[in-house]
């Protein structure tokens, strides 16, 4: 394995960021960033003092860039069948991970990053984040997921139009399909740079990274505040009711029913549960 670091892991109490850390090629995952990031889902899994997990990408630009093609363009099918289940374990990985997870999806998150987006269990996207499934425009179907997630997520025809047409679509519309949850984007409250002449190319361009900068920290702000919203709930609570949905979204109503009375039964037993519930009935009382 290279000793470059890819993936950079930063913890703020309760909440650990990953950070795919490949600006050069926008953050696309080769072997190497695959199999780090493995090991980091791993590291922060055992990890019993984090509670919430945000993953995102280094820079302003890119969330992730997908798979790198630099790789793809001349190997095998029994290659290509070895990274794309390597890739898929590690999405699959995250996606049942008993933490939840939030995406930051700050720019480009397009191929395999659409699909690393979508087994985050919440997405938050920058105003300048463009999502798609391109594939099929490099000569491949989607592989690490998408043709199976993004259905889910936004209906079978309208994953069917974003799969065939490869095109990209900006955060809005992912938000109006249900493919991210919320957009942040900046406001003069948000203290933005004084407008420069528009022939000054130069100032422009440092406006823009100025600008660029501050979207990403609200950003991470937006998603630091939600893990923390979700760290001071009952982590048990949280992680059976991941499991729950997870588990009752390919199963039938009844089927899906009964293990929620299951999950929510099991929950009597855990020692916060009773804690949690006399705090509150002490607090109605005062």
């Amino acid at each position: 394995m290279s000793n470059v670091k890819y993936i950079q892991l930063e913890s703020q109490g309760e909440i650990a960021i990953l950070r795919i850390n490949r600006p050069e090629a926008l953050n696309a995952m080769n072997i190497d960033v695959i199999s780090e990031l493995s090991q980091t889902i791993d590291k922060v899994g055992a990890d019993e003092s984090i509670k919430v997990i945000i993953i995102t990408g280094a820079g302003e630009k890119s969330f992730c860039a997908g798979a790198d093609i630099s790789y793809m363009v001349d190997i095998d099918p029994i290659t290509a069948e070895k990274y794309a289940s390597s890739a898929q374990s590690v999405l699959n990985k995250i996606e049942r991970i008993e933490k939840p997870v939030l995406g930051a999806i700050n720019g480009y998150a397009l191929g395999g990053g659409c699909e690393l987006a979508m087994v985050c269990d919440i997405r938050i996207a920058s105003s300048n984040a463009k999502l798609g499934q391109p594939e099929v425009t490099i000569g491949i179907p989607p592989g690490w997921g998408g043709t199976q997630r993004l259905m889910r997520l936004v209906g079978p025809a309208k994953a069917k139009e974003l799969v065939f047409t490869g095109k990209m679509i900006p955060a809005e519309e992912a938000f109006q399909l249900g493919l991210v949850n919320n957009v942040i984007s900046l406001t003069p409250d948000d203290n933005l740079p004084p407008e420069v002449a528009a022939d000054d190319k130069e100032k422009q361009k440092e406006r823009s990274n100025q600008i660029a900068k501050l979207l990403n920290n609200k950003l991470m702000n937006e998603c630091i505040a939600m893990g923390k919203q979700i760290a001071k709930n009952s982590y048990n609570a949280v992680k059976v009711s991941k499991m729950l949905v997870n588990r009752g979204m390919d199963a039938d109503l009844e089927t899906g029913l009964r293990l929620e009375i299951y999950g929510w039964s099991l929950c009597f037993a855990h020692e916060d549960r009773k804690k949690m519930m006399s705090d509150f009935l002490n607090k109605s009382k005062k």
